[in-house]
């Protein structure tokens, strides 16, 4: 390190070797992009799935209706391609996601006579 009036420069970086906080912030942005490409193919597969189910079943199980779920899961796609995984429409979009997967897809399945998986 030089000093000059007082001063002390930075020292120069030799190639190759980035600072502790550049690949930190590489590692976190790579896993943040993974979960938000992970919340984005769930809500997909919630629309999917929510779109090829007949429209009797939904009442029939007790919930609301295909053309609701529909606009739901579809809401829920949308926001999650525009916006963070972890910000507030990201959550909101992968709670309504999981909220379909999880209780109105196994009910409309049980009416329709479909197995846990199929």
């Amino acid at each position: 390190m030089h000093q000059h009036a007082g001063r002390v420069a930075p020292a120069r970086q030799q190639p190759g070797h980035e600072p502790y906080a550049c690949r930190v912030d590489f590692l976190s942005g790579g896993l943040l992009g993974l979960l938000h490409l992970a919340c984005l193919a769930v809500a997909i597969w919630a629309l999917v799935d929510c779109a090829i189910q007949a429209t009797a079943a939904f009442p029939a199980a007790g919930k609301l209706t295909k053309p609701a779920w529909l606009a739901i899961t579809g809401g829920a796609a949308l926001l999650e391609f525009w916006f963070p995984a972890l910000s507030i429409f990201g959550i909101a979009a992968i709670v309504a996601s999981i909220v379909y997967l999880v209780d109105v897809r196994p009910a409309v399945k049980g009416i329709q006579g479909g197995g846990r998986w199929s």
